[in-house]
């Protein structure tokens, strides 16, 4: 797994990946090549063995401002519709990147998270917030509309339609309060925790058994547009896969001699 990416932080340790925007003087905006390159990185987490969590760090007391004002919006004023689409399909990319890579995503969300950086903390799997953060999904404040990104079919599912239409058509921030007590945010924790907390939290996923996990993140994501039926049926067979893995016999073995099981992910 590369963790030598230029347009973004990124460090392994542990099986844990720590990335992060690098642009902290500018609250942390996207690019054309941070969006090609975290598509890219997501994609290829899927292979990465020794990759078992990642964390989606803040940099610099701030998530993402989104896209950069002068390198992205500026020059999609002036782009074809065939370039459009190219550029808002790579954006959507990102997103399938994050939902399939296979490994839990934790955002951990401080300051500024808006537009393309809100969207960001919404396809990950759990969020931890500062009481400062300030999320708003703010597309039609610049004009467009609210659904971007697969906006408009995940973040529903979090936090609610009529949550999630208010967001969309507004524009307006969500606080830190309000996004836990909506569901967004998983916990709430002080500025000079939030790395602490969400490292730990990757921790202690990590530590369980990944194939399994992985198993969770890929049934999360599919049964969206399954029937109660089929989401049952297709939970039988992954759940009779993971009954085939070493770990299963693990936990069994460990239970057994009343220890507690040390699960390798195979």
């Amino acid at each position: 797994m590369r963790n030598n990416v230029e347009h973004f932080k990124c460090e392994i340790s542990d099986g844990i990946a720590t990335i992060a925007l690098d642009r902290s003087d500018r609250k942390n905006p996207l690019t054309f090549e941070s969006y090609a390159e975290l598509r890219d990185w997501f994609r290829d987490l899927d292979y990465a063995d020794e990759v078992n969590a990642v964390v989606f760090a803040s940099n610099g007391g701030n998530f993402s401002s989104g896209g950069d004002v002068h390198e992205i919006i500026g020059p999609l004023t002036k782009m074809t519709m065939k370039e459009l689409l190219a550029f808002t399909r790579m954006t959507g990319d990102l997103v399938k990147a994050i939902v399939n890579c296979g490994k839990p995503v934790i955002a951990a969300v401080d300051g500024i998270c808006v537009g393309a950086g809100a969207i960001i903390a919404m396809a990950s799997d759990l969020r931890i917030a500062t009481t400062e953060a300030k999320t708003a999904f703010l597309f039609t404040r610049v004009g467009l509309a609210g659904c971007d990104m697969g906006a408009c079919a995940i973040l529903p599912r979090i936090i609610g339609q009529g949550r999630a239409a208010e967001l969309l058509y507004t524009g307006r921030s969500m606080s830190a309060d309000e996004g836990y007590a909506w569901g967004f945010y998983n916990r709430i924790v002080p500025a000079d925790e939030l790395i602490i907390e969400a490292q730990s939290m990757a921790t202690r996923i990590a530590a369980g058994p990944n194939f399994g996990h992985m198993m969770t993140k890929t049934m999360l994501a599919q049964e969206w547009s399954m029937s109660i039926e089929q989401a049952i049926e297709a939970e039988a067979q992954a759940q009779a896969i993971c009954m085939q893995t070493a770990d299963f016999e693990r936990a069994y073995k460990a239970f057994v001699a009343k220890e507690k099981p040390v699960f390798e992910g195979d």
